[in-house]
C-alpha cells in the first residue's frame, strides 16, 4: 500500500469505529431513558478503538511498514 492508501485505509476503520460507537451511544441512551444500566462502558469503547488499529501505535505501525 502507498502512503494515500495507507490513509485513506486508516480513515475508513476510524469512519467505521465511530459508527459502531455512535450505536453503542445509542443503546446506552435508550437505556438510560428506560433506567436501566448501560450496556457499554468505558473499556468497550476503548476496545472499539484497540480492535480498529487506530490508535497511537496502530497508526504509526501502518506508516512505519
Amino acid at each position: 500500500m502507498n502512503e494515500n492508501q495507507k490513509a485513506a485505509y486508516i480513515q475508513a476503520m476510524a469512519i467505521e469505529a465511530m459508527i459502531r460507537a455512535m450505536g453503542m451511544q445509542a443503546e446506552n441512551d435508550q437505556r438510560k431513558h428506560l433506567g436501566q444500566s448501560m450496556a457499554y462502558t468505558e473499556d468497550n469503547f476503548l476496545k472499539l478503538i484497540e480492535d480498529a488499529g487506530i490508535h497511537h501505535n496502530g497508526v504509526m505501525r501502518m506508516f512505519r511498514d
